[in-house]
């Protein structure tokens, strides 16, 4: 457990493949889907914060600080970790998608390991990257918001200009695995033995 790093569940997206619905809080076998990442995550960091723009009041019943982004045009993830940056109280802030419900449960550990001398790092299963489990030093907070203010999006590209290091978790693409879509959900809670009441 790295007490001083914060974690930080980004559930402020659209969702479109969700049909719009707030991905976080569709409930499977009975909690919400971020409940999942949240009881992985928690475990390894010394405190987590929600990044959410819809439904706060639900998030914030979990117990947990919810933020929104700092900007209201859904900007994508690199907006939810920007506020998770200027939120956290610790130099380092792990990330995770809330649609990732298997996410590995070394996962801080092995990025904290293999980040080396770089301000971030981000997990890949070997064959494709995962930039939204990421480490990012706080210390990148202005040069995230002034990559935003210039329109950029694309979180990968961001990750590349910060010199962020590819951790690879082998034969671990399962852990990766995220619900985009209810047939995810539904194949997902099969494979688990899940009923949804």
């Amino acid at each position: 457990m790295h007490t001083d790093i914060t974690g930080v569940i980004l559930a402020g997206g659209r969702a479109t493949r969700m049909g719009g619905e707030d991905k976080g809080l569709i409930s499977l076998g009975g909690l919400p889907l971020y409940r999942y990442a949240l009881a992985r995550l928690a475990p390894q960091v010394g405190a987590v914060i929600i990044s959410a723009n819809r439904n706060q009041a639900v998030y914030q019943q979990s117990g947990l600080p919810v933020v929104g982004d700092l900007t209201t045009d859904f900007a994508g993830p690199l907006a939810g970790m920007l506020a998770g940056l200027r939120s956290a109280k610790t130099d380092w802030v792990a990330f995770v998608p809330c649609d990732v419900p298997d996410l590995p449960l070394t996962l801080v550990e092995t990025l904290w390991q293999g980040k080396q001398q770089a301000l971030a790092a981000y997990a890949s299963d070997g064959e494709r990257a995962h930039p939204t489990l990421a480490l990012l030093h706080a210390s990148l907070a202005p040069h995230l918001a002034e990559y935003l203010a210039r329109g950029e999006r694309k979180l990968m590209l961001f990750l590349k200009e910060v010199a962020a290091k590819q951790v690879v978790f082998n034969d671990r693409s399962h852990a990766f695995q995220n619900l985009n879509t209810p047939d995810d959900c539904r194949r997902w809670q099969q494979e688990k033995g899940l009923s949804n009441d």
